[in-house]
């Protein structure tokens, strides 16, 4: 579970996952992932393309990827684990060995998956071993997930490239893409759906402006309208 406490603002728990009205559906919304949750979602249009990230708090990565061009929906959910049918309070002890993540579902007549990589390391402290911002454990830990050769080449031609840039080494993982395991309904678009949460305020939000101060305009969906 995540345990930040923004002293300066609040005085009170506040962070990814971790508010009053989760904790009172954790009992009924563990019981429906294991019969419709657990299986990644089917996606019916047609020329589109998946691809997996972790970074830190899904309802941070998701709503970063979902202000991208190109890119059709971003899911939450779990992956990179062992064990089958991972709940958030079970990958929040950090022993299914899963990792917060997102599915994105995208175009790639409109944005590459070289792209969506680049998306992935600008939107995050690159060097941040086990979490990002003020998650910490291995549930936060950062990986980008690879389902061919091609897609790994790029990711590893990426992070190579990175790191001449840093001291410290790049902290994300690469993995081999094997299931994805999509989270609780109540995750699933949460900044949008709970803008006045302290978590999203005080994180969420200045993530996602600092990853649109660092990107060219033309990869963001509000300036295509």
């Amino acid at each position: 579970m995540k345990t930040w406490i923004i002293f300066l603002f609040f005085g009170t728990l506040v962070a990814c996952g971790n508010t009053e009205q989760q904790k009172n559906v954790f009992q009924d919304k563990e019981t429906t992932l294991k019969t419709s949750s657990s299986q990644t979602p089917d996606f019916e249009w047609e020329n589109l393309e998946k691809a997996y990230f972790a970074s830190g708090c899904f309802w941070c990565v998701e709503a970063i990827y979902e202000s991208v061009f190109g890119v059709r929906d971003a899911v939450a959910g779990y992956s990179g684990g062992h064990t089958k049918n991972p709940t958030y309070t079970s990958v929040s002890t950090g022993k299914t060995g899963h990792a917060e993540s997102v599915m994105v579902v995208y175009d790639p007549n409109k944005i590459s998956f070289a792209e969506l990589v680049d998306v992935y390391f600008n939107s995050q402290d690159v060097t941040q071993q086990n979490g990002q911002g003020p998650d910490s454990g291995s549930q936060y830990r950062s990986i980008i997930f690879y389902q061919n050769e091609e897609e790994r080449q790029v990711i590893e031609q990426k992070i190579h490239a990175l790191s001449q840039q840093y001291k410290h080494p790049i902290a994300a993982e690469v993995l081999a893409f094997e299931k994805f395991w999509k989270a609780e309904t109540y995750h699933q678009d949460y900044k949008k759906k709970n803008p006045n949460n302290p978590y999203v305020q005080n994180v969420s939000n200045p993530r996602l402006q600092s990853f649109k101060k660092k990107s060219s305009p033309e990869l963001l969906k509000e300036n295509k309208k």
